[in-house]
């Protein structure tokens, strides 16, 4: 049976739009891997992001991941000491000319910061609001409507499901699991299908003394299975930038492992085609390894 594997790239910052987004898009042509970025759309304020200093695990993940070599200090001071550069105005070619290159393209958030951080507190007009700021700056760059959404730091509820069935999206990916599911939170099932990421990102690995960063294209490879779809999330800031090699050897390996990529859209209009045959599933916040805080996953 052959392994199928689909990329999803989460872009959450100015320099990750402008940097890694066009070196992605170079290695996955040249590998001929199809992928969906989804792009934050607003203000960058990746530098308000030092309030998960009270989360559990954030100092271990910030001393393993080497976050300033990553982001940069420019970018870790956007929206504190430095104004926060709005992404969308700025970067907008720069993501038209992903689509163009017939990549899928999404919506991660339009306030990274804001939507990671706060979307648990915010009530449902907030997140109805949020969500369309991003909606309207991604319809502005692009001239149609996004048909699918990420949710930033795998934050999801109730109310930004219900907000995502407003706008009538394809699917969404906004959680960590095992299969595609229609998510069901507090007893209600929702009709967005939901593809997760199945695969440990490679922040969640790198820096650990039982990953050195030799390893970890083959510690993925050693993760695919040959009975589902596997989803792998990547990020503009990580894979197109600071471990950029990383992933390049990743996907070599994966073509000389025969491994066959997939589109996360095809993927999901084939799903939906039976609809009847897509489980339904709890969604349920949990902590994994590697991350700090709960996010969003499929329980078992």
């Amino acid at each position: 049976m052959a392994v199928r594997l689909a990329l999803k790239v989460d872009v959450d910052t100015d320099r990750g739009t402008r940097e890694g987004v066009p070196s992605l898009a170079a290695d996955l042509r040249e590998f001929g891997a199809p992928a969906c970025f989804l792009f934050s759309l607003g203000p960058d304020q990746t530098g308000r992001a030092i309030t998960r200093v009270f989360r559990p695990g954030f100092f271990g993940k910030v001393s393993r991941t080497s976050v300033v070599e990553l982001y940069g200090i420019r970018t870790l001071l956007n929206g504190t000491l430095l104004p926060a550069p709005h992404i969308g105005r700025r970067n907008a070619d720069a993501m038209r000319a992903v689509r163009d290159a017939g990549f899928e393209v999404g919506i991660h958030s339009y306030n990274h910061y804001r939507w990671q951080d706060h979307v648990q507190g915010m009530d449902l007009a907030a997140v109805r609001s949020e969500f369309g700021a991003a909606r309207s700056e991604f319809a502005r760059i692009f001239g149609a409507e996004a048909q699918t959404a990420g949710a930033a730091g795998w934050q999801s509820n109730e109310r930004s499901r219900r907000v995502y069935e407003e706008a009538n999206l394809l699917y969404s990916s906004d959680t960590r699991g095992t299969c595609p599911f229609f998510p069901r939170i507090g007893g209600n099932v929702f009709r967005t299908l939901e593809v997760p990421s199945t695969l440990p990102t490679l922040d969640e690995l790198m820096g650990r003394p039982e990953f050195p960063d030799a390893t970890l294209a083959a510690h993925l490879m050693s993760l695919l299975k040959p009975d589902r779809l596997n989803v792998f999330t990547l990020h503009a800031e990580i894979e197109g930038m600071g471990r950029r090699g990383i992933f390049r050897e990743f996907l070599a390996a994966c073509r000389s492992a025969g491994i066959e990529f997939v589109g996360l859209g095809d993927e999901a209009r084939a799903l939906l085609a039976d609809r009847g045959a897509i489980p339904v599933c709890d969604q349920a916040m949990a902590s994994i390894d590697g991350r700090s805080g709960l996010i969003a996953t499929q329980a078992a």
